[in-house]
């Protein structure tokens, strides 16, 4: 009996065995293979797999039949055999006609990395727009695959591959699915109609937007729960968070911006996913200020900085203003800390540390500040005066002849979002 009891609990686990192919491709691209791997292994773990073993292969190019060779095929099925694995999950994106073959060949339940990832994010999404994205994504992975996850699909009971859109989606016919794509479609086109509303009430009240960026699990969601008391969830998993959350944090000299967390980047994202949650990322796009959050204690922050980097290439905010926050230095080893630059625009911080969050609020503030402008503004505008204390910080103000004279420190670049031609209340006088 005992034993009937530790058969079954195995099914309803994954056992993975992860397998990375290296390809003459991958070597020229710059991916970092061992990187990734060892990201796929975190990924696993992630989604509650017991990790097995891990198989490697180089080859010029992926077989087309099997994706790695037929020597490499049997030396998977064996290592399955013998460690009692029920699940193989590849490094790389497969193709339909692969899975069926690996699945034929194996009798083991295979996933790759897209699919892995879409899985985790599934279990992450919780606003209706998060939801309506990761389906979204996973439909548009699955279409082209659906000849592919026949024998996966007669075994769903559970574990990786078997959240979000479900058995029952995934067996109609394509056009049902393909129906459903632009249903999703619609869905988010409206949501992303009360976002850009959003946006642009933002914009008008002249909300100043700070943006957290950064390799998932560097630690953007603590960083943004100490600096606001935000309730976020925190856990060290790579995507503990999915959905962007935005607080207001109060600066010295009483100024407040808006603070948004972004979901975490990493190496090989999924191009659906990253399409799906374009509407999202593009939050970055409006910021006036990008916080890039770096795990400083990674052996590989180096690669996950170029990896974040691209990706706000890839958004169109690269050339946004950035203070880069190297987290974790309480965990850093001396001479990892000695490597780190450190300047007004590079701080290394532990987002645990009190004195070390005053730091990062003054390093915002400062880069925020602008420079010193003087406005006349009507009495009987407080619309404006109070848009100069929201975006801006107030050196001086006095009274005259019913006006009100403002000394203040803005970034000149910010009055287009404002809607305000405040530079028509702007005046000069003669220093004392």
């Amino acid at each position: 009996m005992a034993s009937t009891t530790h058969d079954t609990m195995t099914e309803m686990q994954d056992r993975a065995i992860l397998v990375s192919l290296v390809t003459d491709g991958i070597k020229r691209s710059g991916i970092d293979p061992e990187l990734s791997l060892q990201e796929l292994v975190q990924l696993a773990e992630t989604a509650g797999v017991e990790v097995l073993d891990v198989l490697r292969q180089n080859r010029e190019t992926p077989d087309s039949r099997w994706f790695i060779g037929k020597g490499k095929v049997e030396e998977l099925r064996m290592a399955a055999e013998a460690l009692g694995a029920n699940t193989a999950i590849f490094d790389q994106e497969l193709s339909g006609a692969q899975v069926r073959n690996l699945e034929e060949s194996l009798d083991l339940k295979i996933i790759d990395r897209t699919q892995l990832i879409l899985d985790i994010f599934a279990g992450r999404a919780k606003t209706r727009e998060g939801i309506i994205q990761v389906e979204l994504a996973q439909l548009t992975y699955l279409l082209p695959r659906l000849s592919g996850h026949g024998i996966n699909l007669s075994r769903l009971g559970g574990g990786i591959g078997t959240r979000g859109p479900g058995e029952s989606k995934l067996e109609t016919d394509r056009r049902h699915i393909r129906g459903r794509i632009t249903e999703l479609k619609r869905q988010l086109t409206d949501v992303v109609k009360t976002r850009e509303l959003h946006r642009e009430r933002r914009r008008k009240a002249g909300a100043v937007q700070v943006a957290l960026v950064g390799y998932t699990n560097a630690g953007k969601s603590t960083l943004l729960k100490q600096l606001t008391a935000a309730d976020v969830y925190i856990e060290n998993q790579l995507f503990a968070t999915l959905d962007p959350t935005s607080r207001v944090l109060a600066l010295p000299g009483g100024k407040e911006v808006v603070l948004t967390d972004t979901v975490g980047f990493i190496q090989n994202l999924p191009h659906d996913l990253v399409a799906a949650f374009r509407a999202t990322l593009e939050e970055v796009n409006e910021a006036n200020l990008v916080l890039h959050v770096v795990d400083a204690s990674s052996a590989m922050r180096e690669e996950q900085m170029q990896v974040v980097d691209e990706i706000l290439q890839d958004l169109g905010a690269a050339g946004k203003p950035q203070i880069v926050l190297f987290n974790k230095s309480d965990v850093c080893q001396p001479e990892q800390l000695e490597m780190l630059t450190s300047d007004a625009t590079h701080l290394k911080i532990s987002a645990l540390d009190r004195a070390d969050l005053e730091r990062v609020t003054k390093a915002i503030a400062d880069v925020l500040a602008g420079e010193t402008l003087r406005f006349r503004i009507p009495g009987d505008r407080g619309d404006l005066s109070a848009l100069l204390y929201r975006v801006g910080e107030v050196l001086k103000q006095r009274v005259e002849d019913g006006d009100i004279l403002y000394e203040v420190r803005l970034n000149k670049e910010d009055y287009a979002k404002w809607g305000y031609k405040l530079e028509d209340y702007s005046y000069t006088e003669q220093t004392e």
